[in-house]
Order: C-alpha cells, then sequence, then structure tokens
C-alpha cells in the first residue's frame, strides 16, 4: 500500500454515497460513469472490501461502506472547503452557488433579480432551492439562504436585508357574514387558515400599543405549506389568514382583502441572507449576497 491514502478514490466514493448514484456522482463531478466506476473498485481492491451491493435497480452501502461514507464525507467537505477558501480569494468570483429561498418570494422576489445577477457575473452559476421548509444549510450543502422570520440563535452567520411585516386579513364578504375581530382571542370563534412553517407552530402571537400580549392557536379548514396557496381561499371570503407582506401585499392594495386588527402587531420579522460559519465567502457567495443586499436594503419587494 502507498503511504498517502487515495484521495480521489475516496472523494469520489464519498460522492455516490451522497448522491446515491454513480450516474448522478459522474454528472456532478463532470467525469465519465467508468471514471466513478473504476475509482471505486480501486478503493475496493484497496481495502479488500466491497462498499456497495449492486444491482440494476438498487445501490446500497455495505457494512465496510457505511463505516467508511462518514470519513470520506468528512474529507470531501474538507477538501471542497479548501477550495472555497482559495477561490475566495479569487478576484473575479466564479462557480457554483447554491441557494435556498422560500418558495414564493423566490418566484416574486429573487427569480426576476437572476438575469441581471449572471449577466453581471458571467462565471458565476446559481442552484436555486425553492421550498418553504427550513433547510439544513450545512448538512444538505447550500452556500446562502434567505429566511423571512426572527431568527432562532443558531451558528449560521446572517445578514439582515430589509423588514417584511405580516398582516391578519379577511375579505370584505367573510367581514360581512361573520363579524369583523377586534381582539386576537377572537380569532378563537372565527374561521382561520394555517400554516405549516411558523416557527411557532399553529400559534399567531400578537402585541399592542400598551404592551398587552395575546396568543391564539385559531382553527379553520384549510392548512397549507405554501402561504400563496391560502390566498383563494381568503379572497372569496372563507376565512381569515396571517400572511408576510409580499404575498398579500398586492390583494390588500386592490381591496380583495382587509388587514384586521390594526391595533395589534405580529412579532417584528425581516429577510435574512443566512450562510455556514467558519472562514471567509467565497467571492461568489459574497458577491451574490451584496448583489440581494443592495436590491432588498431599501425597502420591501413583492
Amino acid at each position: 500500500m502507498s503511504k498517502l491514502p487515495d484521495f480521489e478514490a475516496l472523494a469520489i466514493f464519498a460522492k455516490v454515497v451522497e448522491l446515491r448514484s454513480f450516474a448522478a456522482a459522474a454528472t456532478e463531478l463532470a467525469l465519465s460513469k467508468a471514471t466513478v466506476s473504476k475509482a471505486v473498485s480501486r478503493l475496493e481492491d484497496r481495502l479488500g472490501a466491497r462498499l456497495f451491493n449492486r444491482t440494476s435497480r438498487r445501490l446500497a452501502l455495505t457494512d465496510a461502506g457505511q463505516k467508511l461514507s462518514e470519513r470520506a464525507a468528512r474529507l470531501l467537505a474538507d477538501g471542497e472547503a479548501a477550495e472555497n477558501e482559495a477561490l475566495a480569494q479569487s478576484v473575479t468570483p466564479r462557480g457554483l452557488v447554491r441557494l435556498a429561498v422560500p418558495m414564493t418570494f423566490g418566484v416574486k422576489s429573487v427569480a426576476p433579480l437572476l438575469p441581471e445577477f449572471l449577466e453581471k457575473y458571467p462565471e458565476v452559476s446559481i442552484d436555486l432551492h425553492l421550498s418553504d421548509a427550513t433547510v439544513d444549510l450545512i448538512g444538505e450543502g447550500f452556500d446562502a439562504g434567505l429566511r423571512i422570520a426572527r431568527l432562532p440563535d443558531s451558528s449560521l452567520i446572517a445578514r439582515r436585508l430589509c423588514p417584511m411585516p405580516r398582516y391578519t386579513v379577511a375579505a370584505p364578504s367573510y367581514l360581512k357574514r361573520y363579524g369583523r375581530p377586534t381582539h386576537p382571542m377572537h380569532l378563537a370563534e372565527h374561521k382561520c387558515f394555517g400554516y405549516a412553517y411558523l416557527p411557532t407552530a399553529g400559534v399567531w402571537h400578537y402585541t399592542n400599543a400598551a404592551g398587552e400580549q395575546a396568543s391564539v392557536r385559531p382553527a379553520g379548514q384549510l392548512r397549507v405549506n405554501n402561504g400563496e396557496a391560502l390566498l383563494p381561499a381568503v379572497v372569496a371570503g372563507l376565512g381569515i389568514a396571517d400572511l408576510p407582506d409580499f404575498i398579500i401585499g398586492e390583494a390588500i392594495a386592490r381591496g380583495e382583502v382587509e388587514v384586521i386588527l390594526k391595533g395589534w402587531k405580529q412579532p417584528e420579522a425581516a429577510v435574512h441572507l443566512v450562510t455556514p460559519p467558519g472562514g471567509p465567502r467565497p467571492a461568489r457567495v459574497e458577491v451574490l449576497a451584496d448583489f440581494l443586499a443592495k436590491h432588498f436594503v431599501k425597502g420591501r419587494r413583492r
């Protein structure tokens, strides 16, 4: 056995484990499938153990492969981090940025900005992941994410871009039929729609100018994992919803819904850019952060 480990084969093995596919690993690494297969075979020969059980439809780790996979994944991550730190010193930003963004905000407010960014930085590519679920940036390999909330304490590095107020709203037809709540606790008597990814699941929190606080767990016929999906039912007068400005702002302006509980405020929220901790950010991530800040920091975008 040579003195140095087969770092290349270990890194390729880690990528196959991550993607659960030789073909997918080959595509992501810009290698041929044969090269990927040979690297894994080389590693198996070196270790004297089979790492995968392979069939035409399934790829599963053996016990030996399972034990090796965690160390190989750390090796790959360390190697990528070393390269990222080197790239961070590059004068010209280049490479792939994996960006996680809430679904509707991403479609309405981020995607329209990307053509300008891509034209300005032709050597930077964007992998835009749209989901309202809070992704694990580190565990899932994202370079950055946008989060719209009051951020909990965490190891992530956060940059506040702009405020994002929330409004409790109902259609005029609903208010005419069921009456207008004047206190948050009245919501318990109304039809309210739920959003799956609230920081405190199913609970709406309010504070008034006198400092009085109220928390209510409203109930209704509809619960969603994307806030925009509530709009048709709210506009149709079927219930009350609590939504951020980028989703409900235009409907308020058109008079399709009205803000209720105006004397009460929700906890302050904002759009934050979050990145994993440790070391300088790669230049490609830094220029994207500055670009988004430029467009969002001066005010809200719907």
